[in-house]
C-alpha cells in the first residue's frame, strides 16, 4: 500500500511503561523505498514520558497513534501535546486489534505504526482542554448523584426492615416532613401519633395514614443505620452543590450555546450542561448530524451478507450522551410538540413494549436537533403537536375518518363548520 507519512510511530499504552515503535525511510537504501524501525520502552511517568516525546522530535516523527486504553492514553496524549509538530491519533481499540498469534507489546507497537503511515486509522474524538474540563465534572456529578439514589434506597430498606412505610404515604420520604419524622425516629421517638403530627402543608391532610405507617419495630441498630445513611446524603449533596457551583462557573463562556439547547423540548440546565460537555461546541468536528449520531451510538449498525440486511441493535457510543438523550426524550413524551407527538405515533407502532424503542428514536431526532442547532447557533422552532396530521390530504383524511366510523355501525354526515 502507499505510504502516506514517512515518519510516524505506534505506542502500546500500558499502566506502568509504554513500548513505542518509530518506522522512518532508511537512509542507507539506494532506492529510497525500504522502511527502518526502532522500538524502545519507557515509564509512564511524566518525566520519563516527556523524554519520550524527545526522542520522537529527535526522530523527525510527524504522525503518532496509540490505543484508547481507559484512562491511561492521558498522560502520553498530554505529555505529546506539550510539543508542536505532533498529529496525534486516537484510535479505538476494537479497530486496530493484531493478528492473533502474534500479541506482544512490540509488535502492536509496530502494528499501529504501519496502519498509520498508510493512512488506515480513524482517529477519536477529543474535546479541547476547557471542554475536557467540564466533561470530567458532569461525569463526576452523575456519579454523585446515582450514588445518592442508591443511598436514599438502602435508608428505605432500613425504614422497610423496621417496619416503617413513610414512603407508602409520602411521595418524597426525604422532604421537610419525611426527614423530620426519620429524625425524630433516630432521636428514640417511637409514638406514631407524635411522629405523624411532624408532617408540614398538604402532608397534614394524611395524618391517619402517616399514623398506622410509621407504627413498627424499629429498633436501635435501625436508628444507628439510619443516621449513617442520612449523613452520607448530606455529605453527598453538599458535595453535589459544589460540583453544581463549578460547573456553572465552567459553563460561562459557552452560555450562549447552552441557552440555545434549552429551547429544545425535553432538555433543561443539567442536560444542556452535559451535552456541551460530551460534544463541545464545535460541531465542524462532525460533518453532519449523521456523522454525530453515529459517533454517539444513536444509529443501528451495519450487519448485511449477501445482500440481505439483517436486525442489528444500535452500536456502541458514548454512554454518558445517550443517557441524558434518552432522560430528555422521555420527558419530551409528555409534552404538546413536534417531538411529542413523534413519540406517541412510534409507540403506537411498535406496540406496548415499544417504548423504549420510541425513546431511542426520539434521542436520535433530539441529537440531529441538537447538531443544528449548535452548527447554525439558532434557536430551536418547534413545529406543533399537528405536524403531522395537518400534512396529511384533508380530504382524504374526512373520507378515512367517515369509512372508520361507518365500519363500527354510525351513520354519518359531514357539514362544514360555521
Amino acid at each position: 500500500m502507499e505510504i502516506l507519512f514517512s515518519r510516524v510511530a505506534g505506542i502500546d499504552v500500558h499502566k506502568r511503561q509504554v513500548t513505542v515503535a518509530v518506522r522512518a525511510p532508511d537512509s542507507e537504501s539506494s532506492g529510497g523505498e525500504a522502511r527502518i524501525q526502532r522500538v524502545r520502552r519507557f515509564a509512564t511517568f511524566y518525566g520519563a514520558l516527556l523524554e519520550m516525546a524527545e526522542w520522537l522530535r529527535a526522530e523527525r516523527v510527524t504522525h503518532v497513534a496509540m490505543e484508547a486504553t481507559g484512562v491511561y492514553w492521558r498522560p502520553v496524549f498530554h505529555a505529546l501535546a506539550e510539543f508542536d509538530g505532533f498529529e496525534i491519533v486516537l484510535c479505538n481499540a476494537r479497530h486496530v486489534k493484531n493478528v492473533p498469534g502474534r500479541k506482544t507489546d512490540a509488535n502492536d507497537a509496530v502494528w499501529l505504526a504501519q496502519l498509520c503511515e498508510v493512512g488506515l486509522l480513524r482517529g477519536s474524538f477529543i474535546p479541547p482542554a476547557d471542554i475536557a474540563a467540564i466533561r470530567e465534572l458532569t461525569r463526576y456529578r452523575r456519579k454523585l448523584t446515582e450514588e445518592r439514589t442508591r443511598e436514599t434506597q438502602r435508608l428505605h430498606k432500613v425504614l422497610e426492615d423496621g417496619g416503617i412505610k413513610l414512603d407508602s404515604v409520602a411521595s418524597d420520604s426525604l422532604g421537610v416532613s419525611g426527614r423530620a419524622m426519620i429524625t425524630a425516629l433516630i432521636a428514640g421517638e417511637r409514638d406514631p401519633a407524635v411522629l405523624a403530627d411532624l408532617a408540614r402543608g398538604l402532608l397534614r391532610k394524611k395524618i391517619p395514614d402517616l399514623t398506622m405507617a410509621l407504627a413498627g419495630r424499629f429498633a436501635a441498630h435501625h436508628a444507628v443505620l439510619a443516621g449513617l445513611h442520612l449523613d452520607h446524603i448530606d455529605q453527598l449533596n453538599v458535595m453535589i452543590g459544589r460540583l453544581e457551583a463549578r460547573i456553572e462557573e465552567a459553563v460561562t463562556p459557552f452560555a450562549r450555546h447552552r441557552d440555545l439547547l434549552m429551547t429544545i423540548p425535553g432538555i433543561g440546565v443539567r442536560a444542556a450542561q452535559t451535552i456541551i460537555a460530551e460534544i463541545g461546541v464545535d460541531m465542524s468536528r462532525f460533518p453532519t448530524a449523521d456523522h454525530l449520531a453515529s459517533w454517539a451510538g444513536l444509529c443501528p449498525g451495519n450487519n448485511e451478507s449477501a445482500g440481505k440486511r439483517k436486525k442489528t441493535a444500535t452500536r456502541n457510543g458514548n454512554p454518558q450522551l445517550c443517557a441524558v438523550l434518552v432522560e430528555a426524550a422521555w420527558a419530551v413524551a409528555r409534552t404538546q410538540t413536534r417531538l411529542g407527538a413523534r413519540f406517541r405515533r412510534l409507540h403506537r407502532r411498535f406496540g406496548k413494549s415499544g417504548g423504549k424503542k420510541a425513546a431511542v428514536a426520539i434521542a436520535h431526532t433530539i441529537l440531529v436537533i441538537v447538531w443544528h442547532v449548535l452548527h447554525d447557533e439558532v434557536d430551536y422552532i418547534d413545529l406543533g403537536t399537528d405536524y403531522y396530521t395537518r400534512r396529511d390530504e384533508p380530504e382524504a383524511r374526512k373520507r378515512l375518518l367517515q369509512r372508520q366510523l361507518e365500519e363500527l355501525g354510525y351513520h354519518v354526515e359531514i357539514s362544514p363548520a360555521a
